[in-house]
């Protein structure tokens, strides 16, 4: 009985690539093909792990912001100020909310003392949002134009970094800088005249800061 051949082919797949191995194919080229296999997958690898810092940015921004405005609505019901204080800890930041329990304002000495309650508890950024924190890129340029850069301290209050709402919606002013693992840069403005919020965000590739 006659048999019928057929001529083999095999394929050498490395990773995502394959190659038809009809020919043959030299060890210079299996090599390249692998090096260029890898090179992809590190392209693809970073850029997914920067979409998932700049997503956790983010999500802290738009968190923190809400808390912000929290607290002012908190020092509005209360009718007494209502404040944020931000303490600098090894490895990042905490922050919790307080209230002026003596009539002079929410103070670091009456905090320590125990005369402006905690209302809340101690937060950190990194602990619901992996990687992201308060922190500065280097060299970051200032949010207004002729302004001083904001350095390398992240929490810009005044020295007893306490953001204050009073009971009218006003607040004390200030900047709050955030950060990712990567180059996920925010920046929280808050406006006393009206204890309200801005977020911008910083574009890097336009060195530019610019509304989020």
């Amino acid at each position: 009985m006659p048999t019928t051949t057929r001529a083999a082919h095999s394929t050498l797949c490395i990773s995502a690539l394959c190659i038809p191995d009809g020919s043959g194919y030299s060890l210079l080229e299996v090599m390249f093909a692998l090096a260029l296999s890898v090179t992809l997958s590190a392209v693809a690898g970073a850029q997914l792990i920067d979409s998932v810092d700049e997503l956790r940015a983010a999500g802290a921004v738009r968190y923190l912001s809400t808390r912000l405005q929290q607290a002012r609505m908190e020092a509005v019901m209360r009718s007494t100020d209502v404040a944020l204080q931000f303490v600098q800890i090894p490895g990042g930041y905490t922050y919790a909310s307080y209230t002026d329990g003596n009539g002079n304002g929410v103070r670091t000495r009456d905090i320590q003392g125990g005369a402006d309650p905690r209302i809340g508890p101690v937060e950190r950024l990194a602990d619901q949002f992996v990687g992201v924190d308060f922190g500065v890129l280097p060299g970051l340029p200032p949010v207004d134009a002729g302004s001083a850069p904001p350095g390398t301290d992240p929490i810009k209050l005044g020295s007893s970094n306490i953001l204050t709402f009073t009971a009218l919606g006003t607040s004390s002013s200030g900047s709050l800088y955030l950060r990712g693992r990567r180059n996920a840069q925010y920046v929280i403005r808050i406006f006393g005249e009206t204890g309200k919020t801005r977020v911008l965000k910083f574009d890097a590739r336009a060195q530019q800061w610019k509304p989020s």
